[in-house]
Order: C-alpha cells, then sequence, then structure tokens
C-alpha cells in the first residue's frame, strides 16, 4: 500500500570530482574515484500534491526530466508541484545531473512511502555508470572513494567514508563562459581516450590508499592535497586532447597556477571541469586568498571565486505528514 505525505523537502550536496584511478580497467576494474560533499551549493527542492504537474525553479527542465523518468519507472501519479528553490550549476563538474536524479527520486520515494534505497533510485536513473562519487555524497557525505565497475557492478560500490576535518577549506574557481564536457559528447570522448597506462593505475591506487586516506585521517592537509595534485595531473593529462589541456579553460589553470604559488595545496579540476578546485587549511586564510584572487583576476570578467566547506552528512529528506 503506497503511504502518502502532504509535502516532502530534500537538499543534495553539490560534489568536488578529484578524479579516476584506472580509466581503461588495467586491473580488472574501470574507473574507481575520488571526491568530496560540499555544503555551499546543492539542489533544494520541495514536492507537494497538485491538480495537475508542475515543475518550477532554476533548473526545472532537468528536473521534469527526472520526474517523467521516475514515475513511469515506478508507476506513480505525476500530479505533482515540484518547486526547486535552488540548483546546482549544470555541466560545470559539481555534479548537478546525479544530484537532480537522486533529490526527485529521493522525493517520490518519501512522498509515496516506497521504501527505496539511494542506490536503487540510482539504478533507476541510470546513474552512477562511471562514477559513484555522487551517490556516495547523498548517502553519506565527507570524503567518499569508489571501487569502480566491475563484470557484475550496477552501481559503483563506497569503499571508503571519511570526514573531512572542520578547519579544510576549498576554494572554487568558475568560469562562467563554458561547460564541461556531457552527455553525448562526454560518451564519445571516453571512446576515443588512450588506453590509460597498467603501472600508472597501479601507483595511484598506493598513492591513494597509502598516503592520501592516511592524511586525512591524521589531518595532514599538505600529503593530501601532494596526492590530489598528482593524481589530478595523471588524470589531467591524460583527458588534456579532449578536454583542450590540462584544465578545460585556460583562466581557470592560470587562476589555478597562481593559486598553487600562494600556498594552496590539492590543485585540480573537477569532473570535467570547467571548475578548478584547490585546498587550504584554515577558514580565514582561505577566505583572505580568495579575495585576493578576485582582485588579481579582476580582469577575467568570467571569473568568480568562491570558499567552500566540506559536508560531512549526506542528502537530507524532510518529510511532514498531512
Amino acid at each position: 500500500m503506497i503511504v502518502q505525505y502532504s509535502k516532502v523537502s530534500v537538499i543534495a550536496p553539490a560534489r568536488l570530482h578529484m578524479g579516476f584511478i584506472d580509466l581503461s580497467g588495467s586491473l580488472g576494474r574501470h574507473f574507481g574515484s575520488i571526491g568530496v560533499a560540499l555544503n555551499e551549493h546543492a539542489t533544494r527542492l520541495s514536492v507537494t500534491s497538485a491538480q495537475q504537474r508542475i515543475v518550477t525553479g532554476p533548473s526545472a527542465k532537468r528536473a521534469d526530466k527526472c520526474l517523467t523518468l521516475m514515475c513511469q519507472a515506478l508507476n506513480v501519479s505525476d500530479k505533482l508541484a515540484i518547486i526547486i528553490e535552488s540548483a546546482i550549476p549544470e555541466h560545470v563538474g559539481l555534479g548537478s545531473g546525479t544530484q537532480m536524479s537522486l533529490a526527485i527520486g529521493a522525493a517520490l520515494n518519501a512522498f509515496y512511502g516506497l521504501g527505496l534505497t539511494v542506490r536503487d533510485i540510482a539504478a533507476l536513473m541510470d546513474r552512477g555508470l562511471r562514477s559513484g562519487i555522487g551517490i556516495g555524497v547523498f548517502e553519506q557525505g565527507g570524503l567518499v572513494v569508489d571501487g569502480g565497475r566491475g563484470e557484475k557492478t550496477i552501481t559503483p560500490p563506497v569503499l571508503v567514508h571519511l570526514d573531512i576535518p572542520d578547519s579544510w577549506r576549498f576554494i572554487l574557481v568558475l568560469d562562467q563562459r563554458g561547460q564541461g564536457l556531457h552527455g553525448q559528447q562526454e560518451i564519445e570522448a571516453f571512446k576515443l581516450l588512450p588506453p590509460f597506462p597498467k603501472q600508472e593505475a597501479e601507483r595511484l591506487c598506493y598513492l591513494l590508499l597509502m598516503q592520501g586516506l592516511p592524511a586525512v585521517a591524521e589531518n595532514d592537509l599538505t600529503k593530501f592535497g601532494e596526492v590530489i595534485t598528482r593524481l589530478q595531473r595523471s588524470v589531467g593529462e591524460h583527458f588534456s586532447a579532449a578536454q583542450g589541456g590540462v584544465f578545460t579553460s585556460p583562466e581557470v589553470a592560470e587562476a589555478m597556477h597562481w593559486l598553487a604559488g600562494q600556498g594552496a595545496v590539492a590543485i585540480g579540476q573537477t569532473s570535467w571541469g570547467p571548475t578548478g578546485f584547490c585546498a587550504l587549511d584554515g577558514v580565514d586564510l582561505a577566505e583572505t586568498i580568495t579575495r585576493e584572487a578576485r582582485q588579481k583576476f579582476a580582469h577575467f570578467d568570467n571569473l568568480s571565486f568562491v570558499t567552500a566547506s566540506a559536508r560531512n552528512s549526506g542528502g537530507d529528506v524532510f518529510v511532514i505528514e498531512g
């Protein structure tokens, strides 16, 4: 029996995708990746019953498509009002597609009392075909490492979940002009990539397991940053032919080089970009460097700099009983 509530609200956090580990499956499993949930960017929406289907707010077109897919898959009514308060910017590397899918799916799951898990919803929406980071941060938040795809994988399993230390901050560099590869372009780009060297996949696995993750557990941002920068350089060089360089945006690349000179670590690009990221230890220091970056690159009208904190909890679902 379907139990219906009067209103369901969902918060789905954005994420930084810090890179893949084995892009070609040279060690037996494809992809595998690391990422971090963010507090400052999120998709927030609510669902209530309605006389007819209504979807309003930012990214409404994407939400409407998700609603169609979910209602058909679950065989439930789409006579709903979906009000989107905020949405993660689309195709800039912050996980907008997965988080919108999970937000809509989680809202319908709670609204109709269907008893689905986050992974049930992800599978219905064809999320997690490559990376499991978006699913993992919705489930748990914090830093997540997924195990990639094997022969029997439905959604990539989360192997590691760690809380990010409270004092760590990320500086995001966004390029408002462009979007990273997505959709069919992304699919074609993966097909054209050369094989990822087995030896490099082995090296990245070791660096992550024996240096990067222990550094998070021991609150050593410098060591963690070294590992992420090396991983990002390796993956970025592999993607460079498809995205025009290690960074999709030359302006973001210039800003990231400057930020590294100011002491920032974990220098990289999230997913296909164009958003760049780096990390600093200390709230005041991060905000100071962010202000200085805005002044330094004020001539790049398309760039914006924001300070972000890690979210050490997953997505939220709030139910109001009618």
